[in-house]
């Protein structure tokens, strides 16, 4: 649900008439809201536990979302920006969780239960821009009101599932000091993969909507093209957790991006065509199967909490991408989302041999 609100945003701009680069930037302000405050909630849910930050993320983005479609202009976008927040609370909560189930009923199979909680993700990502579609271009801005009524039973689940309130596991120790120089070094590199990953991800997710647009084609359209994408990326999420599982991680991920390479290029070439349907979420599955893996490994090598290391990663994956994409927003202005195509596949070819030095 968190995620369904998320990924109507590209869509509602695109149907509110943005160009490329206002897209770019509020999307932009919109996941920096997100993602800088990830290691804040947490650091308090390491300490107050996870229950009010779940099931009040859930609940602040109802609110903040119905008012984003209430009030005009600025506003109704302050608003949307403020929902972010929610989205914030919940994710470093919902990560550790998701690990945590992985090493109690699934044999320790955490990249595996990490993989499956960020595919539910992806499915609202998936879902998401194709209702938020066929909402407006059948039912209008009122429409939209749908979504926000369907998350008041989910947060209140989510409250009541986690009624114990029990605090996160503190670690034992810190694979990291200050001496251990090897660490840094992972860390310098787990960063450089995430941005390039992050990053082509935002490129393809904000602004494939109003490429579509351009080529002449409905909302319906245009919004199941960002759909097909993020489906596409939670199946590849699904398919690189179980394989991280039983073969080296870095391995995976490098194969992964490599891959994604070859149907982010073809979609820079062909324009509008049929082969979109089969290519889009292609290009998902790649770069959306290293997304785990840079998690799971994260949790194991930041200092202190789980909640905070999980909030860490998420924090500087969406932040990165979202930093990148204002400058692809205006580049695609320029010379177009094709050029921008090409650029991002030159990303994830630079991130396939940066992922091969990565260590477990």
């Amino acid at each position: 649900m968190v995620d369904t609100f998320n990924a109507s945003r590209p869509v509602l701009l695109t149907y509110f008439g943005l160009s490329e680069y206002e897209i770019a930037l509020f999307s932009s302000i919109y996941i920096w809201a997100s993602a800088l405050t990830q290691p804040l909630f947490g650091w308090l849910s390491d300490r107050m536990g996870p229950r009010w930050l779940a099931g009040g993320g859930v609940l602040w983005m109802t609110v903040f979302y119905s008012l984003a479609l209430t009030l005009p202009g600025n506003a109704g976008l302050i608003c949307l920006i403020i929902a972010a927040l929610g989205s914030s609370a919940f994710h470093p909560v919902g990560t550790v969780q998701a690990a945590l189930r992985g090493r109690e009923i699934m044999k320790g199979r955490e990249a595996t239960s990490t993989s499956l909680f960020f595919t539910a993700g992806q499915m609202g990502h998936f879902v998401g821009p194709i209702i938020t579609g066929l909402i407006l271009a059948y039912l209008k801005v009122p429409g939209m009101y749908i979504l926000p009524l369907v998350s008041i039973p989910i947060g209140l689940g989510i409250l009541y599932q986690l009624r114990d309130n029990h605090p996160h596991p503190q670690p034992e120790k810190t694979v990291i000091s200050r001496r251990n120089r090897a660490g840094w070094i992972f860390i310098l590199l787990l960063m450089m993969v995430a941005t390039l990953q992050s990053w082509a991800q935002a490129n393809m997710v904000n602004l494939i909507p109003k490429y579509i647009k351009d080529l002449g084609q409905s909302a319906t359209i245009y919004g199941s093209m960002a759909g097909l994408f993020m489906g596409g990326s939670a199946l590849g999420n699904v398919i690189g957790g179980h394989f991280a599982d039983r073969y080296p991680k870095r391995f995976v991920a490098a194969l992964a991006l490599l891959f994604s390479s070859v149907p982010i290029f073809l979609i820079s070439r062909i324009g509008w065509s049929g082969w979109l349907y089969v290519l889009v979420p292609l290009a998902g599955a790649g770069t959306g199967a290293v997304h785990s893996i840079m998690v799971v490994l994260a949790q194991r090598i930041i200092p202190g909490g789980m909640a905070l290391a999980s909030g860490l990663i998420l924090g500087f994956i969406f932040s990165s991408g979202a930093l990148g994409l204002i400058y692809t927003g205006h580049l695609a202005e320029l010379y177009g989302f094709p050029y921008v195509l090409t650029l991002t596949t030159g990303m994830v070819l630079v991130a396939s041999p940066l992922a091969l030095l990565l260590k477990e």
